[in-house]
């Protein structure tokens, strides 16, 4: 019999994947959508084999109701407060009340448990629902897999227009990367591996600035050099000023806040270690040569 697994935020970029790499390892799939989702997204749930329920994300014996049966709640839920603060306690509370013995949040991010509070508005939210998800009486794992890293080609790191690659105080500070796939893949072999522990570290791939400087120009035959920012201390400035200026607040990812993540990563706080890439042998971990070259 298939392994039912309860996904929350599946219509989403990564929770679809989740789903589609769950389905694929023989898993039954049974996807909690919010009620009111558009008709288009559920049906491509179940086109590839997905069971979809409509429910009230913030009615918990309605959720409860949904995830009997469940060995493990994964949540690829994404948004402000109300989603990662109140909308996963409510899942995680349906969780517990149905007798899910497993849950396994929407972390997918940097190392945050060992960065300091206030450096990061998104990450802070994940960090105060963790300590209503360590109270809770259920097994948790968390996963951690850096930056995505299709951001390479987005974020304002690589310059391929200006041929640099901007970095922020060391250019030898390692970076954590990796793939939407390779962090879908990993998620659904954990959501189905009854031992997993309270985190999981995962990077497709480590590259300081200096190394972006020698992949970039390698992929595009261009010469590629550094360009230093400046200090962390002339970063949290910017931040600081941008989201004054730009607050956007209602955004899931402002400008200010993606300069948060770059000041994180820079800084070392977030740096994942030791990696757990080892633990699910079947995934072939995308590096960064191969994602540029593709680009």
């Amino acid at each position: 019999m298939a392994t039912p697994i309860i996904l929350a935020g599946a219509t989403g970029n990564l929770g679809g994947r989740i789903a589609r790499a769950l389905v694929g390892k023989g898993a039954d799939v049974r996807a909690l959508v919010r009620r009111g989702t558009a008709p288009e997204r559920a049906e491509n749930l179940r086109k590839v084999g997905v069971t979809v329920t409509e429910v009230d994300l913030g009615n918990v014996p309605e959720v409860a109701a949904a995830c009997a049966g469940g060995t493990c709640v994964v949540s690829a839920l994404t948004g402000h407060r109300d989603v990662i603060v109140d909308g996963q306690t409510a899942l995680l509370e349906a969780a517990v009340e149905a007798g899910v013995p497993r849950f396994i949040p929407s972390d997918f991010a940097l190392d945050f448990m060992k960065m300091p509070a206030g450096f990061n508005r998104n990450l802070d939210l994940r960090r105060e629902f963790h300590e209503r998800l360590d109270k809770a009486p259920i097994a948790a794992t968390s996963i951690l897999n850096g930056g995505f890293m299709e951001l390479l080609s987005q974020a304002p790191i690589i310059l391929f227009r200006f041929r640099r690659v901007l970095y922020w105080s060391d250019a030898d500070q390692l970076l954590d990367f990796t793939t939407i796939d390779n962090t879908a893949a990993f998620t659904a072999a954990a959501a189905l591996d009854p031992s997993t522990p309270r985190t999981l570290r995962i990077a497709g791939d480590q590259l300081s600035a200096k190394d972006l400087v020698a992949l970039a120009g390698d992929t595009t035959g261009e010469k590629f050099k550094l360009l230093r920012g400046g200090s962390l201390a002339r970063l949290e400035t910017m931040i600081r000023v941008t989201r004054t200026l730009f607050p956007q607040e209602g955004q899931v990812y402002p400008a200010w806040q993606g300069m948060q993540y770059l000041h994180n990563m820079f800084s070392g706080f977030a740096k994942l270690t030791p990696l757990d890439n080892d633990r699910y042998t079947d995934i072939r971990w995308t590096t960064a040569r191969e994602m540029l070259s593709a680009r």
